[in-house]
């Protein structure tokens, strides 16, 4: 290390001090001890790489950290407003028409104001007209098709017994707090919080119509009618495995098990005609249609009711808004107060039109010419992997042959889903924000419901094309990168090929080599789910993830003085990290082999721009307890110190800050 300790220099200072005369010490001030030397590359190269940024920027009051990436995700919030209120002034097409008038109608408080509850008084008279039981189920499958889900979840999603088809997911909901198990604990804290529950009920029955005299028994309906729903759903700790949670029955018998639910007219109504759907707990369902037949229609329509106003609070009129951040936002969420008018109405239009904002998004931000550099990069990234496992000692030669069969099969995906969407949606207009969020809503869930199908698995991705991401999707093996990524610090179109592959090549590579660690080894070239290692091949992945986790684990974790990375914790995406910057290295090399001394630099360069941050202590020890990622410091130089092409590029010596010793490095692809 370059880096001088100040006990060092302070010792120097006082043996200088003693061995002057003591006449001199009285009338000479004390030596000032040299400031310390900036990092240099082969000491810390990503304070080195990073000093300019880590200067610039600064840690604002009351936030827990900053970083590249969190200035990435910034800068894509800003675009999107400023698409939106593009579309406002001057639509370009049919999409952004929509947009426009549906972010003006956001933004005009005033007649957000005069408009009141009227946006949601069509679904409140259909309630208030419910008679008897048999009047309930197409009440429920209604709300469902504007995008409330009352009672349960249903929605798309893979058919973990066929990975190339969508299936509908009947699952547990239908409550107003976020865990089963407040309704039925008795601690202090939980029964404060469930009279706050209930006062909050009653704000939002109030502002629908619920007379006053009526507001305490309603509220307590609704309460127990969602603590009968608790008691027959699963703990959240449960719901975090996905085949625990899979349970595949024949559409045709759900008419005759759940004839009171009405759940085979309930798949009409969401335009669903497929054979299966998945039910993971029948028995909540069998619960669920008890209580439509032996609960009073008035229970349920206190419950509906409330389910309409509590979805609707956030984007109708100020009394709604306030009543629901109290609650939610303050109680539940912590939040100090609430998000600005734009950054909530772009969040409301997110949630219901994210697609359209995505498409209109990368047709604004997004060069072709971009979007072609950007698969052209991740083509090259994919070739050097095959190469590499090609090379790779661990894998047996079957191992190796269903590898390269699935590499063979991977598609890559950039900018916006190669299947777009049915934009055919009923006209917004400037009148009325709520009944524009029900108009966008309607629209997506009937787009969600199409995913559902044979053939549709692939139809959208999981994020929007405005939201920056690069990620593999294991189910449908590929590679997808938003549009909003393909931006600096990732993909900076103004810095030389070498750093584009450092930056953007190597998360390439670190999301493709999912496919094919210990979490790609389940899900096999032909998209089955099934283990293709042998127990050699795990077992020496777990050697290479025991050796990643010691090596990571001697790393102080940045602003907490005496603690470590916890290497077991990150090990997983260390090996990720290690693996990127390896292929990415190897595919820039194959297509520029005599390239010169600096652009080896910038490779690096570009690496290390990726991770500079900021954080507090408090920020920092919660990540430290929990993040699987190494903190920025370590992203940056973790996989470096194992790379003797760095040492060569920045002419470090084996055993400096920046460069182990040979018998020490990990690599994967030797």
């Amino acid at each position: 290390m370059n880096l001088r300790p100040l006990a060092c220099a302070l010792a120097l200072s006082l043996i200088a001090g003693l061995a002057s005369p003591p006449a001199d010490a009285q009338k000479k001030r004390a030596a000032k001890p040299k400031a310390a030397a900036a990092a240099s590359a082969c000491s810390d190269f990503y304070a080195n790489a990073n000093a300019d940024w880590l200067r610039s920027n600064t840690l604002l009051p009351n936030v827990g950290s900053v970083s590249a990436l969190e200035q990435l995700g910034a800068r894509s919030r800003q675009q999107q407003l400023d698409l939106l209120d593009a579309a406002s002034k001057a639509p370009q097409g049919n999409v952004q028409r929509l947009l426009g008038d549906f972010w003006a109608s956001g933004l005009d408080e005033a007649a957000v104001e005069r408009d009141g509850a009227q946006p949601i008084a069509p679904l409140i008279g259909r309630i208030d007209a419910i008679k008897s039981a048999k009047d309930i189920p197409p009440a429920i499958a209604a709300l469902h098709q504007v995008g409330i889900p009352v009672l349960f979840n249903f929605g798309a999603d893979i058919d973990l017994n066929d990975f190339n088809r969508h299936i509908g997911y009947f699952a547990q909901g239908g409550l107003g707090l976020p865990d089963p198990a407040y309704y039925t604990r008795t601690d202090a804290d939980t029964r404060a919080l469930m009279g706050r529950y209930s006062s909050y009920v009653q704000k939002i029955l109030a502002l629908t119509g619920t007379p006053q005299a009526q507001l305490a028994a309603d509220a307590q309906s609704v309460i127990d009618l969602e603590t009968r729903i608790a008691s027959a759903s699963r703990p959240l700790l449960d719901l975090r495995d996905p085949r625990s949670n899979f349970g595949p029955v024949a559409t045709n018998t759900l008419g005759k098990k759940y004839k009171r639910l009405q759940l085979d007219q309930f798949l009409k109504v969401q335009g669903v005609n497929d054979d299966t759907v998945s039910m993971a707990n029948p028995a909540l369902f069998a619960q669920l249609d008890n209580l439509v037949g032996s609960l009073k229609p008035a229970q349920w329509k206190a419950y509906l009711r409330w389910r309409i106003g509590d979805a609707m609070a956030p984007y109708l009129a100020k009394q709604f808004r306030d009543a629901s951040f109290e609650f939610r936002g303050q109680v539940l969420q912590g939040l100090a107060a609430p998000p600005s008018r734009p950054q909530a109405v772009l969040d409301a239009i997110t949630l219901a039109a994210g697609p359209m904002v995505g498409h209109e998004y990368a047709a604004r931000y997004l060069p072709a010419a971009t979007d072609k550099r950007a698969e052209e990069i991740a083509a090259k990234v994919r070739d050097a992997l095959g190469q590499a496992l090609d090379r790779d000692t661990r894998f047996s030669a079957a191992a190796k042959a269903e590898a390269k069969a699935k590499l063979d099969a991977l598609k890559i995906e950039v900018g916006t889903p190669n299947r777009d969407l049915d934009y055919t949606v009923q006209p917004m207009g400037r009148g009325s924000f709520g009944s524009n969020m029900l108009i966008a809503s309607t629209w997506r869930h009937r787009e969600e419901m199409k995913r559902i199908g044979r053939g549709n698995a692939d139809r959208r991705w999981d994020v929007l094309p405005q939201e920056p991401s690069l990620a593999y999707d294991i189910t449908q093996n590929r590679l997808i990168v938003t549009a909003a990524m393909l931006q600096p610090p990732v993909f900076d179109t103004g810095k030389s090929a070498a750093w584009l592959y450092g930056s953007y090549g190597a998360l390439v590579g670190h999301e493709l080599s999912h496919g094919f660690d210990n979490r790609g080894r389940f899900v096999d070239a032909k998209q089955e789910l099934r283990d293709w290692w042998t127990p050699a091949e795990a077992s020496a992945w777990d050697a290479l993830s025991r050796r990643v986790a010691t090596q990571y684990g001697g790393f102080d974790y940045p602003g907490l003085g005496g603690t470590r990375v916890n290497g077991t914790q990150t090990a997983g995406e260390d090996i990720a990290d290690i693996a990127g910057v390896e292929l990415a290295w190897a595919a820039w090399h194959a297509s520029e082999p005599a390239a010169a001394k600096p652009a080896s630099e910038d490779f690096y360069k570009g690496w290390a721009a990726l991770w500079p941050q900021h954080m507090t202590p408090e920020a920092a020890r919660q990540r430290a307890a929990t993040s699987v990622h190494a903190p920025g410091r370590w992203r940056a130089n973790g996989p470096l110190l194992n790379q003797a092409s760095f040492g060569e590029a920045f002419a470090c010596k084996a055993g400096s800050g920046m460069q182990l010793a040979a018998d020490q490095q990990i690599r994967l692809f030797p």
